[in-house]
C-alpha cells in the first residue's frame, strides 16, 4: 500500500521545482496522488478493509485542500499539476 522507495524517489525528481525539494506542493500532490493510487487497487481487492478505506479519504482530503490552496496561489501551477497527473477529465 505504501509506494516503493524507488517509486518515491521517481515521482519526487519528477515534480520537484529544483534540486533536493521534498515538501513543494507539487511534489507533496504527486506522492499523495501515487498512494490514493495503489490504495484504490488494494481496496478493489480488500472490499472490506475499512481502516485503508479511511486511509483513503484522508489522502483524497489533503490532497484536495493542497489543490485548492494551489488554485487560489498559483493558477499556472496547479494547472500544470493536474495536467501532468491527469486528475480533471
Amino acid at each position: 500500500m505504501a509506494i516503493e522507495a524507488t517509486r518515491k524517489t521517481e515521482v519526487i525528481t519528477e515534480f520537484a521545482t529544483k534540486g533536493g525539494d521534498t515538501g513543494s506542493t507539487e511534489v507533496q500532490v504527486a506522492l499523495l496522488t501515487e498512494d490514493i493510487r495503489s490504495l484504490t487497487e488494494h481496496l478493489k481487492v480488500h472490499k472490506k478493509d475499512f481502516t485503508s478505506r479511511r486511509g483513503l479519504l484522508k489522502k483524497v482530503g489533503r490532497r484536495t485542500k493542497l489543490l485548492r490552496y494551489m488554485r487560489e496561489n498559483t493558477p499556472q501551477r496547479y494547472a500544470d499539476v493536474i495536467k501532468r497527473l491527469g486528475l480533471r477529465r
